[in-house]
């Protein structure tokens, strides 16, 4: 052969792959199982280079393990739901599932001409709806146990999005999707209580140290933010209250001199009244309610406060403590109440310079000379105590314990551990999502759908906005419904579920991806868990992992799985960037690898993407290679 005709002879075996289903598995096979999956894509667009890469990686490892006898697992499918389908589809003035199903399809012809060794039968996509009702299903268990709540809470808004975003959706005060500046609302959402596992989610890190990057561990470690500590009661003078507050640093009490309460705290219309403080008091609030919570917690932002005019109890040295509401405080955080301890904290050194607060040195450094007349910046670091009663000349780091267990003893505390980590907030205020499962009912209050009427299907017959509002409010055939429960005219929730919840479990739904009675066959799921090798982008080393990780453990729990762990290895290649930005379809900076095809052939693009960007080079989240590209 002179010339290689590289067209012709991929797609000849490309289709002799296919007609042989050569990749298609059961668990029937002889040899050892493996499970191997990338992170599956958002159907908003076509495959690009990013995504080759990623792909390309898992391919060799599932045609490798295949050639070594394993009996391997290679599934693909579509992580149809949420904002980037609905927003391509809004700008390019279609329907959010006629434009993902179309794309679905383009997609799918371009990883079939790419020649990726999948198991084509065990597809799925998550916006259909014999997905999404075991999800639903999952829903109704999870409320049944109390692990699904509603509360009203302050929530972040995207103005641009027209929806909320969890904690980990905000990067910097920006919207991960869009980069619009989010906003604070007070929204009735739906939660589910994924800190009732925040102690197993830490601990269980230990066990995928040997196949996890470490930085990724660490990253999830500082996000659950395990802290060990005391909570503390300071009595408030004249008011039969007490103030709870958390702090990692009992041993600083004795040089606590005022307090300060998040502006949110719902003491503080308890402390205002007959003070004649009220109205500047309130004043504050609503200005500090008004400004980002990200911003509120930025290390240069100007501390400010407002005396309530009342006064708690220091439980050890007796002093009268003035209890101010300050800006860099917020519930949500610990108690939402600070022992403030200006010598020793910098946040609250700033603050008593400010309002001309005393300080109270109470841990002096080893060689001494510190003098709270003439300090400059907080002392933070450990040493010996100082005027702190019995506990004078201990080491601090000593004296922590030895003061959470006099406080115990007295009952003006005791030990407690405190985590970062907050509830999920899964209520999304868009159209292109699952349904939340349950009705409004004016005599019954919140009731399930029940399980014989799933899944609550996601209607297509409405006309998306193109501001991105969500129609379903006004879609009086979905709305209007009766009560399971009394019969009685209802409405269904119009919320829909965050997109991260179908990622959350989508790699066991492959196990048993045609089963139409459950959700999981239990020798399916029980042979292929866990994945031997997840491949993915470090971008999503907090959301999709923890969100995962913390979904197995549930489903576990109520009997659907056997395992802990949802991913024994993990990869995590560094992104693919284009003139310094992240690759994706959102940015609108994607290259069609299509182009690339045609002219060299599927195998080189992939050999290319594999030698460019070798999946071990990472160097800050990026690799040398692809950082080295966008550096000229």
């Amino acid at each position: 052969m002179r010339h290689y005709d590289f067209k012709q002879i991929e797609e000849k075996w490309q289709k002799a792959w296919d007609d042989q289903a050569c990749f298609r598995t059961d668990m029937s096979k002889d040899g050892e199982k493996y499970y191997v999956l990338e992170m599956f894509p958002y159907p908003s667009g076509r495959i690009h280079m990013g995504h080759v890469r990623n792909y390309s990686i898992g391919d060799v490892v599932a045609r490798y393990k295949r050639m070594r006898g394993f009996n391997v697992l290679h599934p693909m499918g579509w992580d149809a739901f949420g904002l980037p389908a609905e927003n391509a589809a809004i700008k390019n003035n279609t329907h959010p599932a006629k434009w993902t199903y179309e794309n679905i399809a383009n997609m799918r012809t371009q990883l079939k001409r790419l020649g990726y060794s999948y198991d084509w039968d065990r597809e799925i996509a998550t916006c259909h709806p014999k997905y999404y009702r075991f999800e639903q299903e999952f829903f109704l268990k999870f409320l049944e146990k109390g692990l699904v709540y509603r509360k009203k809470a302050p929530v972040n808004w995207c103005p641009s999005c027209h929806t909320v975003l969890a904690n980990e959706q905000v990067e910097e005060g920006l919207c991960w999707r869009c980069d619009s500046d989010v906003q604070q609302k007070e929204l009735s959402q739906w939660f589910l209580r994924i800190t009732d596992y925040a102690e197993e989610l830490l601990s269980a890190l230990d066990t995928l140290k040997d196949g996890w990057p470490e930085r990724v561990l660490t990253m999830q470690r500082n996000w659950i933010g395990k802290s060990v500590g005391a909570q503390i009661s300071f009595k408030i003078k004249e008011l039969d209250e007490q103030i709870p507050v958390f702090t990692t640093r009992p041993d600083t009490l004795f040089g606590a001199t005022f307090m300060s309460l998040a502006p949110e705290h719902p003491l503080v219309e308890k402390l205002i009244p007959g003070t004649g403080r009220e109205t500047e008091v309130r004043a504050f609030v609503e200005r500090v309610s008004k400004m980002d919570r990200i911003v509120r917690t930025a290390e240069d932002l100007e501390k400010e406060g407002v005396f309530t005019g009342r006064y708690c109890i220091n439980p050890l040295t007796g002093s009268e403590m003035p209890i101010y509401v300050a800006n860099f405080v917020l519930m949500g955080y610990g108690t939402g109440a600070v022992m403030a301890v200006p010598a020793h904290d910098q946040r609250d050194f700033e603050f008593a310079a400010k309002y001309e607060l005393p300080r109270q040195v109470v841990i002096m450094p080893r060689d001494g000379g510190l003098d709270p007349l003439t300090m400059t910046e907080a002392y933070t670091d450990p040493g010996v105590m100082a005027n702190s009663g019995k506990f004078d000349g201990m080491d601090s780091e000593a004296a922590k314990q030895a003061i959470i267990d006099h406080l115990a003893a007295e009952n003006m505390g005791k030990p407690t551990v405190n985590y970062r980590l907050r509830d999920w907030n899964i209520s999304r205020q868009r159209y292109w999502g699952a349904p939340i499962p349950v009705i409004y009912c004016d005599e019954c209050g919140i009731v399930p759908v029940p399980a014989s009427q799933l899944p609550v299907e996601l209607p297509l017959d409405v006309k998306v906005n193109p501001d991105g509002r969500s129609p379903l409010p006004a879609c009086e055939s979905f709305v209007n419904v009766a009560c399971p429960a009394c019969g009685k005219a209802a409405r269904r929730e119009t919320d829909t579920m965050d997109t991260f919840v179908e990622s959350s479990w989508y790699f066991a739904r492959y196990t048993s991806a045609r089963n139409e009675d459950a959700a999981f066959d239990p020798a399916e799921v029980a042979y292929w868990l866990p994945v031997d090798q997840y491949i993915g982008g470090i971008e999503h080393a907090i959301l999709h992992l923890l969100y995962s990780r913390f979904f197995v453990k549930a489903l576990r729990d109520e009997g659907y799985l056997t395992h802990d762990e949802p991913f024994k290895n993990l990869l995590t290649q560094g992104m693919v960037l284009l003139h310094g930005s992240k690759m994706s379809k959102s940015k609108g900076n994607v290259v069609d690898p299509d182009e690339m095809i045609a002219k060299y052939g599927a195998d080189t693009v992939r050999l290319f993407c594999l030698f460019a960007a070798p999946p071990e080079r990472i160097w800050n989240g990026t690799t040398r290679a692809s950082r080295a590209q966008a550096d000229s």
